[in-house]
């Protein structure tokens, strides 16, 4: 079954990071590899509003078995409350359907899965299939996601 059209991830490396096991979690986001399944892997070095030059590494998941397979792997590593909290927060699901998760980065780089609301932290947008295109059908989608 289709639950997402597209899936984007990325996270920005702080000058002032090491870069490498940022990189090293954000690999792990994916219960393949995705060199091995012809997954563009794109840096980008940009300048941020502080005019710091930072580091961007973004993946975008087009296919349904790559998105499948990473939505179930991120189902597995969240608890249920914390799953809860996703279904139960409709804000993170805007007009377009996106919906938005934010996992700490310190937390991932040490292994764990944690869902905040900072900034310093891994990027999800899920651009969720749903049938008819309107909030209450995508918002079942999700509650299908995650239970």
């Amino acid at each position: 079954m289709k639950l997402a059209n597209i899936i984007k991830i990325s996270v920005f490396v702080k000058p002032e990071e090491n870069e490498a096991p940022i990189k090293e979690a954000f690999l792990k986001l994916f219960p393949f590899d995705i060199e091995d399944e012809r997954i563009i892997l794109k840096k980008t070095r940009a300048t941020s509003f502080s005019q710091r030059d930072i580091i961007i590494y973004e993946v975008e998941l087009t296919k349904d078995r790559h998105s499948n397979a990473f939505l179930e792997f991120l189902k597995s590593k969240l608890d249920e409350q914390q799953r809860k909290m996703l279904v139960s927060q409709e804000n993170r699901l805007d007009d377009n359907l996106d919906f938005f998760i934010r996992l700490d980065k310190q937390s991932l780089v040490n292994n764990y899965y944690n869902i905040t609301d900072c900034g310093d932290c891994f990027h999800i947008r899920i651009s969720i299939a749903a049938f008819p295109r309107k909030k209450e059908s995508a918002m079942e989608v999700v509650k299908r996601i995650f239970f």
